[in-house]
């Protein structure tokens, strides 16, 4: 008798499955008197805390009448080391929902170990310290807080994860941002679900494979015949098949520190993903997933929420022809049809490349996500008879979709080719303009697909300078304080951070922030042109007053010629770097400064003129001061050229960083003049 896939609800699977523990295995409640007496990481002092011991396993299971599903069983015990680790008390899982389908937690077991008075004691969780909550459609949240945690504390939890989605897994994280001295991941997943595995990170990592047998087990009846239908007999059948299984251990993994400049750490921490290529059930032709970009990008677009959504134009055909009125030139279609979308729509920050209510409905509700708003442009967009098309985008903290993955992508944008050139916009943003997406889009490339679903890679990283220039005319006083007015005029992303952070806020609000970013600052008159105007320079004008900006000695004062706006450090500290420096967008700062020094004093020392580049037009920095005749003229400029600069050129950019610190906080030296109006110096002029 041959049993099919097609037959599996009505049969109950039995996996024979055991699993290889590492040599070190731990088990729950083993917690030692020399663990919680330990007070610091014994190779990195700086870990307010670390995992000792983790554990996340892995497997399928047959449900009778629904098919498979993947179950996930997770075990971390904790080392607190100090009050900065307290927040690692507190475990959240995020579930997906679909429908009447859910991700769930169950099995819940949780205690925190003390040390008192030389007897450990241990506190259990309680249901008190559990929260549910539903964050959105698609996910719900569980979270618990272990009880009385202290410094030198043990936190030791375990729980599984049952979900009905077979065909995606988690990632399985390998590194934390504390370190874990000892780790085991295990996948065993049946022979029906081929799955590629792949590693990200800078962490050497091994696999190890093996496989396992595994057997189903059935009853199947046959029926009598005649009017008694007597003779009916259950038979015990079985189907043996393969389980291949995947194990990770590790020992010593390093905590993923911070970088500055780092698009999200996320996406250069240790992760092993399995990205299922294809399922393949007994008698069933192979149903690909996710094999080749050509596949995966032909079945988001045909998708009814997708592709499906662009042509749904009649409805706003009349809105159309009534934007672009008299219109004649394409860009200016574009940004009329843009415009009337970015204002229209209202974004309801869920992201996501499918839509949400369709087209149709949120353009009458004027509300919707990533999709449902961006769709609607391309649209519109080419029902005004232009060359429109999606672009799927990964942003930022989603991670960079080097191999084929519908989940790689989580966003969409619009692209309209002008002049040969592509055009991207976003109207889910109140502030953005053609060719300025918001910075959590900007992540590498995207895929601009076409009307038959062929596709294109593009770059979507800005090439254009994103300046800050800054015009300042200061006062330097005796007492060591100073005066002065400032002017700054803001570009493109520098003139959308601005907009995005301030536009909220009253003046009175601003202001007080930016006297808080530099203490003793008085700010005595203020006005801002461009603040709403999206896509024209921001320009602000101010007048302050500043305390101990110079530093009297004797008949002498010490100042930076660029006072509060020198960098004063490095923000590049660690000798070695393996990521790309990602700088969202390129960019120059300017400052030209006028300084007129008190009367009765002369300039004895200033710093030298400097001109620094690094290498392949990446970047730059000049600095050149010189004398007038009441005081001093600065002119600095620093400048980035790329977005993102690869790893290798860090050492570069670190020393010019250093060597910007070291000529910023140069001092100018004033010395005041001989009683009779001169000294040695200007006696015989200059």
């Amino acid at each position: 008798m041959i049993i099919t896939f097609k037959q599996l609800p009505v049969i109950v699977f039995v996996f024979l499955t055991s699993f290889c523990l590492p040599a070190q295995q731990v088990k729950f409640g083993q917690v030692t008197e020399e663990e919680l007496m330990e007070t610091v990481h014994p190779t990195d002092a700086s870990a307010p805390a670390a995992v000792l011991y983790r554990e996340v396993k892995t497997s399928y299971k047959y449900i009778q009448g629904d098919g498979f599903h993947v179950s996930t069983s997770i075990y971390e015990k904790v080392k607190i080391y100090n009050e900065a680790g307290f927040s690692y008390a507190t475990i959240t899982e995020k579930l997906y929902k679909n429908g009447a389908s859910n991700e769930s937690v169950s099995g819940l077991k949780a205690f925190t170990y003390n040390l008192e008075n030389g007897q450990i004691t241990k506190t259990k969780l309680s249901k008190e310290d559990t929260f549910s909550k539903s964050l959105n459609d698609y996910y719900n949240e569980e979270k618990f807080t272990m009880p009385l945690v202290k410094k030198g504390c043990i936190l030791e939890y375990e729980y599984k994860i049952e979900s009905p989605f077979p065909y995606v897994l988690d990632d399985f994280v390998l590194q934390y941002d504390i370190p874990i001295k000892q780790q085991e991941i295990v996948l065993s997943a049946p022979e029906y679900f081929a799955f590629n595995p792949k590693i990200n990170g800078y962490l050497q990592v091994r696999p190890t494979y093996e496989t396992k047998s595994g057997k189903i087990s059935f009853m199947s009846t046959e029926r009598g015949s005649g009017l008694t239908n007597s003779g009916s007999k259950s038979t015990l059948s079985s189907i043996n098949y393969i389980i291949r299984v995947t194990r990770i251990q590790m020992k010593d993994v390093p905590a993923l520190n911070e970088e500055p400049y780092v698009n999200d750490m996320d996406n250069y921490r240790s992760v092993a993903k399995f990205e299922l290529q294809y399922v393949q059930f007994p008698e069933s032709p192979r149903q690909a997933i996710a094999d080749n970009w050509e596949n995966v990008i032909k079945r988001i677009y045909e998708n009814d929420n997708f592709g499906g959504q662009i042509g749904y134009a009649g409805f706003f055909k009349e809105d159309v022809a009534a934007v672009i009125g008299n219109l004649t030139s394409e860009a200016e279609k574009t940004m009329a049809v843009f415009n009337h979308v970015q204002q229209r729509m209202s974004w309801n920050n869920f992201t996501g490349y499918h839509t949400d209510k369709g087209v149709k409905a949120a353009y009458k509700e004027r509300s919707g996500n990533i999709a449902d708003i961006n769709l609607i442009l391309v649209s519109m967009l080419r029902a005004a008879g232009l060359q429109a098309y999606p672009v799927l985008i990964s942003t930022r903290d989603n991670g960079v979709p080097v191999f084929p993955t519908r989940q790689g992508f989580n966003y969409v944008i619009a692209a309209v080719q002008l002049g040969g050139a592509n055009l991207f916009l976003d109207a889910s943003d109140k502030f953005t303009t053609s060719n300025l997406l918001p910075p959590i889009a900007l992540n590498w490339f995207g895929k601009i697909i076409k009307e038959d679903g062929t596709f294109e890679t593009v770059s979507v990283f800005p090439d254009e300078l994103s300046n800050e220039i800054n015009m300042m005319n200061v006062s330097v006083n005796q007492d060591g304080g100073i005066d002065g007015r400032i002017r700054k005029q803001y570009t493109d992303y520098r003139s959308y951070i601005f907009r995005t952070r301030y536009a909220a806020l009253t003046s009175d609000a601003y202001l007080e922030q930016v006297e808080n970013n530099h203490p003793g600052l008085e700010i005595l008159g203020y006005a801002v042109d461009g603040k709403l105007k999206t896509g024209a320079p921001v320009i602000e004008n101010f007048d302050f007053h500043m305390d101990m900006q110079s530093e009297v000695i004797g008949d002498r004062i010490y100042f930076s010629p660029l006072f509060f706006s020198a960098l004063t450090e490095n923000p590049f500290k660690a000798e070695i770097r393996n990521y790309p420096i990602d700088f969202n967008y390129p960019w120059q700062d300017k400052f030209m400064v006028n300084i007129s020094i008190p009367q009765g004093y002369e300039v004895t020392s200033m710093p030298e003129p400097i001109l620094l580049a690094l290498e392949d037009d990446l970047g730059s920095f000049s600095f050149n001061i010189r004398q007038q005749q009441n005081g001093l003229q600065l002119a600095v400029e620093m400048k980035i050229n790329k977005a993102v600069i690869p790893a290798h050129y860090y050492e570069n950019l670190r020393e010019l960083y250093k060597k910007i610190v070291e000529k910023e906080t140069e001092k100018v030296v004033l010395t005041k003049i001989a009683g009779d109006g001169y000294s040695e110096r200007t006696a015989g002029g200059r």
